[in-house]
């Protein structure tokens, strides 16, 4: 068997530096020589890829378990209220990993390039560092003002100096009970070894120290200067070597430019269709959604990498830039999976460190190159490590927009030097996220509405949409996934979109049966509610549904009232998000445009009232901070089994088929969207247009097969309206009553996670992570839909007697992904 050389027998036998401690060490790490005047030698981590290129998939898991380990010291509950903060340059990629090995919490990593515009949320010094001062700029100032625990990562801890300078800046602004410290490698002296404890019991929290491994560097007396002689004496011969191969070569060299010499081709342009609005990384925070957001788009990113390699390359680089540290190590690690090469990652560094082609060093090769990113401090060499050399076929190098400068493409620019070293080089840029500046104005027009068929399969005068086209951008996230960020408080539903649910044969089939015997009954609703509307609210309304759930009855208004009555009814759909109101610009351009004491918003149906408290407070709310009034808060609804409405054409729950499917029978429209980075304060809201569902869209054969009842039910839609209009419609809020009892009597405690009623059953069971059905005892047909559902995902359904709606869909409390099995059915518990 091969003996394998430790990388840090040089530098050990030279200078007497002594490796001690766990036996893993000698795998983590290595040694080398550094230009530093406050330290001679660097461990070079293997496992990191920043100086040594390495498997993406390594990388990843070794940060990703220290976050687990994380999780598993705090608890679920703590580690869901914890922030995670990484260390530039060196650790912004394993922090990032931590981050998510802890498993929601929001990250944010130290930068050494400061971003106008925003505001330093804090700083400190790392006093043995070549480049010293770290900046904490964070979009959202009061990501690290919470009260839970704050995670520290670096790749090393050594003498704790660091650390305690970051806390003793953050604690004395956001003070907190606890701090975790997390490291790859804990290289504590003795003498340094209480100092943790101690300045804990001096600010009167708790630290702990998670690490992979411990151990110590023993360093013999005089150290220092015996290093920097070495440097100077090894620097001194790479210099004349240097210089000597340059003279060779400007006089052997082609006079073509670079970018056209044989073998050495000008790097070739990626796109990498980055989804807009997510940050590049943690410089300014990173939420969980945003992290969902990055997995749903990188199996489409890495494919385009992949498409983009040379043919027959086996070994490929994947080149990170500084602190951009895990956008490239996470498009590696997927390039991983898909390609027969073997993918290594490393990334660029600003860290002086000696070369030396020694097996026993951990720096073999050095690549030097100017800066190319406008530095803030200035022009000066960046280092690419162990590329030389390596035997790499291709080089895909990865860098932020700030950094695709003309120094990068120069003729001694990174991209230059790599062409030297493999046959081909990519360059893929990832958009440079600045956080929005404020808008210190309000726009003078809002944009018009969107309108069929360029958004939406609706006809244009069917419905407006009151909404900003977000169909390019990656919002869909595993459905277990986004219900773990949801409960968890790490992202709003809002923020992400569920995978589109595809309905089998047999659920069309039953679609399709629903609409043939309901379809009468749903005219007839219609008719009644449209009714109550021109007698009591306007004789001429302007209906806005709210998308997308609204949208269909509002045309189905729409048309009643033009069959009825003549009449060309005005229709917008706007949105309105549970826990963050009705959108705002929506409801200026309505203002704008009609008389607010003419709109009615129209809804589906009611639940036990959530949406109905959340307009009225919205509505509150806008018509202070505007000085607008007029608007009324009352949603008519087609039934209202949970008695939270006035106007309405049914208290009964029944199955409206429109609540069966997703997109394909609201207009081929997401459900609505926001979130801070793809909606502006004077943005509408988004959604997206899911065209490529055209083939399975009911949206309009829905609209004309109730519609086409319409005649033959005018006159018991008059008479139940007529009757309505006599009758006392108070709301009880029965239904609210039930839901909070039917969460404490299942241990649920919290009442967002009961939704009552055939059509919010169904969409737990299309959309979250559904836990049991409570039916009432002997439901007929209107439950057949549900049945078939339940019985496809596997959840138990509960026959109930004293149920006042059809039905009641429980979604799985305190929910983790382990709460369903491998097939993605529920596990009952």
């Amino acid at each position: 068997m091969k003996n394998v050389v430790w990388t840090g027998t040089w530098v050990a036998e030279r200078l007497g530096v002594e490796l001690v401690g766990d036996e893993r060490l000698s795998d983590l790490l290595g040694l080398a020589l550094r230009r530093n005047p406050r330290r001679a030698h660097l461990l070079v981590s293997n496992v990191l890829g920043k100086h040594v290129p390495q498997s993406p998939s390594v990388v990843y898991g070794h940060g990703f378990a220290l976050g687990r380990r994380v999780r598993e010291l705090l608890g679920a509950q703590d580690a869901g209220a914890a922030v995670v903060l990484g260390y530039a340059e060196t650790a912004t990629g394993l922090g990032h990993c931590v981050a998510d090995g802890v498993g929601l919490a929001p990250y944010l990593h130290s930068t050494r390039r400061p971003v106008p515009g925003v505001d330093t949320a804090g700083g400190f010094e790392e006093s043995h560092s070549h480049a010293t001062s770290h900046l904490l700029l964070p979009e959202n100032p009061a990501l690290l003002a919470g009260a839970g625990p704050l995670v520290l990562v670096d790749d090393e801890f050594s003498t704790g100096n660091t650390v305690l300078n970051t806390i003793r800046d953050l604690h004395a602004r956001y003070p907190r009970d606890r701090y975790v410290v997390v490291a790859l490698v804990d290289m504590r002296s003795a003498a340094d070894l209480g100092r943790l404890a101690e300045f804990a019991t001096e600010i009167g929290a708790r630290v702990d120290l998670v690490t992979a491994a411990r151990g110590t560097v023993n360093l013999p007396e005089g150290v220092l200067e015996k290093g920097q002689a070495l440097v100077a004496e090894h620097e001194t011969t790479e210099a004349t070597r240097t210089a000597e191969n340059t003279k060779t070569t400007e006089n052997t060299k082609n006079t073509e430019p670079a970018d056209n010499r044989p073998g050495h081709p000008g790097a070739a342009r990626v796109e990498l269709g980055w989804p807009r609005g997510l940050p590049d990384g943690g410089r300014h925070g990173f939420t969980p959604g945003q992290r969902i957001r990055l997995d749903a788009a990188l199996p489409a990113m890495a494919a385009r990498v992949a498409e983009a390699l040379p043919e027959g390359a086996r070994r490929v680089l994947v080149l990170g830039f500084e602190e951009l540290m895990y956008a490239p190590l996470r498009l590696a690690r997927e390039l991983e999976q898909v390609v027969s090469a073997e993918v290594r990652y490393s990334t660029t560094t600003r860290s002086p460190v000696l070369a030396l082609d020694d097996p026993g060093y951990a720096i073999r090769t050095r690549l030097v190159f100017p800066a190319h990113d406008d530095p803030d401090d200035g022009p000066g060499e960046r280092y690419a490590y162990n590329v030389a050399g390596a035997g790499f076929d291709a080089v895909v190098a990865v860098v932020d927009s700030a950094a695709d400068t003309p120094a990068l493409h120069a003729p001694d620019g990174l991209l230059a030097q790599l062409a030297e070293h493999t046959p081909s080089v990519l360059l893929a840029v990832v958009p440079s996220y600045v956080p929005a500046r404020p808008s210190t104005e309000r726009p003078s027009m809002l944009p018009e509405p969107l309108r069929g068929p360029a958004f939406s399969s609706y006809a244009p005068d069917e419905v407006g949409w009151l909404l900003q086209d977000l169909s390019d951008v990656t919002l869909e996230a595993p459905t277990e996934e986004r219900e773990e960020a949801i409960q968890s408080g790490g992202a709003h539903y809002a923020e992400s979109l569920p995978v589109e649910y595809q309905p089998s044969p047999q659920y069309q089939e039953l679609f399709q049966t629903a609409l043939g015997t309901s379809a009468a009954r749903i005219a007839q609703a219609v008719g009644a509610v449209t009714e109550l509307v021109l007698a009591e609210r306007s004789p001429h309304p302007v209906l806005v549904s709210l998308a997308r759930a609204g949208t269909p009855v509002g045309v189905l208004m729409r048309r009643w009232a033009q069959h009825r009555h003549g009449l060309d009814l005005p229709h917008y759909a706007v949105s309105i998000v549970r826990g963050r109101g009705i959108d705002a610009n929506a409801l200026r351009w309505l203002a704008a445009h009609h008389d607010p004491a003419d709109v009615v918003f129209v809804d589906g149906w009611t639940g036990k009232g959530a949406i109905t408290r959340e307009l009225t407070e919205a509505i509150r709310e806008f018509e202070s901070a505007e000085g607008v009034t007029g608007f009324d808060p009352e949603i008519a609804v087609l039934a209202d089994p949970g008695s939270c409405v006035r106007t309405y054409g049914t208290r009964e729950d029944f199955l409206i088929p429109s609540a069966c499917l997703n997109s394909t029978v609201s207009g081929l429209i997401s459900r609505t969207v926001l979130r801070s980075d793809l909606v502006g304060e004077y943005d509408f809201h988004g959604a997206k247009f899911y065209r490529e569902l055209a083939g399975s869209d009911v949206s309009v054969d829905f609209l004309d097969a109730v519609a086409a009842h319409f005649p033959d039910v005018a006159d018991a839609a008059c008479a139940q309206a007529k009757e309505l209009l006599a009758t006392d419609r108070t709301p009880t809020w029965e239904g609210w009553a039930a839901v909070e009892r039917i969460s404490e009597e299942y241990e649920i405690h919290d009442v967002n996670l009961v939704k009552p009623g055939v059509g919010e059953t169904t969409r737990v069971l299309l959309r979250r992570v559904p836990w049991k059905i409570l039916a009432r005892a002997g439901a007929g047909t209107d439950l057949d839909h549900v049945r078939l559902l339940a019985q496809q995902r596997g959840v138990p359904v509960e026959e109930v007697d004293e149920l006042p709606y059809t039905c009641v869909g429980l979604i799985h409390p305190k929910y983790t992904r382990g709460a369903t099995g491998a097939d993605g059915k529920a596990v009952t518990v």
